[in-house]
């Protein structure tokens, strides 16, 4: 009976203190969804490199849903709906309208939207930084397992997906809370004047 009540008392103590880690596994990504959420945007350099993928640097511009990433080889804008990427090495621009699941494999950042459900948090301590750790709580999840790296200004500093059993980690740096002209989400086609047009829409 003496172990019964031990083992009972362990399991609530280990039990609450689950719970409040994933409380404060949630006010950390609140705090940072907040501030890359803000209405008028945010920008910021990466570096992005995976098992399947060379390590490529570039530059991001958000703002709200839409994005605008860019690399020395390619170039992507999404307003929202529509998707440009333009590959320098063949002069394409192919337009799409990915859908909810290619918008999270393209876009760093929708994990200020995917944490609110369906994912189980948790958060570490090191150094000066917060490691959340989200877990996808239902089966074949697109994203099934993803930790986000944030400093003491609840900028995010690191993003690691996982995807078909591959990590793709993002470096990010040089984070700026600041507005985003809307012209930076749609493509300029009159900058890629003899850009071959792919619709495949």
């Amino acid at each position: 009976m003496k172990r019964f009540i031990i083992f009972t008392l362990f399991t609530f103590v280990f039990g609450a203190a689950l719970a409040d880690n994933a409380a404060d596994a949630r006010k950390i990504l609140d705090k940072t969804a907040t501030i890359i959420g803000r209405k008028g945007g945010a920008t910021a350099s990466f570096t992005i490199s995976g098992a399947n993928m060379p390590k490529q640097s570039g530059v991001l511009h958000i703002k709200g849903r839409k994005f605008c990433a860019s690399t020395p080889s390619a170039k992507m804008w999404f307003d929202g709906k529509t998707q440009w990427t333009y590959m320098k090495s063949t002069n394409e621009v192919n337009i799409a309208a990915p859908s909810t699941q290619n918008q999270q494999m393209m876009n760093p950042y929708t994990f200020i939207y995917m944490y609110k459900s369906g994912f189980k948090l948790s958060v570490k301590k090191q150094g000066n930084t917060n490691v959340v750790h989200m877990v996808a709580q239902k089966k074949g999840a697109s994203i099934p397992e993803m930790y986000i790296t944030v400093n003491s200004k609840y900028y995010p500093t690191q993003v690691k997906i996982k995807q078909k059993n591959n990590w793709t980690t993002i470096v990010i740096r040089n984070f700026q809370a600041k507005d985003q002209s809307d012209k930076y989400f749609v493509f300029p086609s009159k900058d890629y004047p003899t850009a071959e047009i792919i619709d495949l829409r």
